[in-house]
């Protein structure tokens, strides 16, 4: 009898494949538009389940606030919020953040709290600006355009070079992924057993059928190249008529 493969079975989202929400911080967006001002930076506490560190700040009138922690900020810094310096860590409308400036942490839209470049070490630049609208080089240093009234956060995220670091023993890896609900290690389909995956078995370890399947293949068979056979003939048409 067939079984699910891993991959099928960890799409559902079972207990054994989740990420321990319990350690999690939560949602970690810019602070509500009203909160302008100085806050103070009393703590940085390590994130499980994000890349990046978390900067606990305290403001006058909001109290504690988290937000994600920029390289080089430290405990009993300052940030601005909304209006003021323009320094590590502070949260500022990019249309108050100079052209050649380090940024993280970017709106796509005003005020939805943050949705790029939020991972440890990644940096945006601020390029220019025109009438209403800044231009951005994001990380993959496509150049995009941004709303000036879009918020993000001066500097880069901190957490920069956690992939140097050796994980030396196979524990560590699977703890290290466990609060990211990753695989820790991957299986290839040939190595395994028929019962455990379309591609296993055999006298030598090859795939033995199409590798390519179609996109109403039943959920079991549904694995190896996802290439969709009407993109493929999109694309030979259009190498004929060149």
């Amino acid at each position: 009898m067939g079984k699910r493969i891993i991959s099928r079975r960890r799409g559902s989202g079972t207990g054994r494949y989740r990420s321990p929400s319990h350690r999690h911080h939560g949602a970690i967006y810019h602070p509500a538009p009203t909160v302008v001002g100085e806050a103070k930076v009393v703590a940085i506490v390590p994130a499980p389940g994000r890349t990046a560190p978390v900067a606990e700040v305290v403001h006058g009138e909001a109290g504690s606030i988290r937000i994600l922690a920029t390289a080089g900020l430290a405990t009993g810094d300052t940030v601005s919020l909304h209006e003021g310096r323009v320094e590590r860590g502070s949260i500022l409308a990019l249309g108050r953040i100079p052209d050649g400036t380090l940024v993280s942490n970017l709106e796509v839209k005003p005020f939805d709290g943050g949705r790029l470049v939020r991972t440890a070490g990644s940096s945006a630049l601020v390029v220019s600006r025109t009438g209403n609208e800044v231009t951005v080089q994001l990380p993959s240093g496509a150049f995009k355009q941004f709303l000036a009234t879009c918020r993000a956060q001066v500097g880069a995220v901190g957490g920069g070079g956690r992939l140097e670091r050796p994980i030396i023993k196979a524990g560590k890896k699977f703890w290290a992924t466990r609060s990211l609900a990753r695989q820790p290690f991957k299986v290839r389909g040939v190595a395994m057993n028929p019962v455990n995956h379309p591609f296993g078995g055999g006298a030598h370890q090859h795939v033995g059928r199409p590798s390519t399947v179609a996109s109403g293949t039943w959920p079991g068979a549904k694995v190896g190249r996802f290439s969709r056979s009407t993109r493929k003939k999109r694309q030979r048409q259009q190498r004929g008529a060149v």
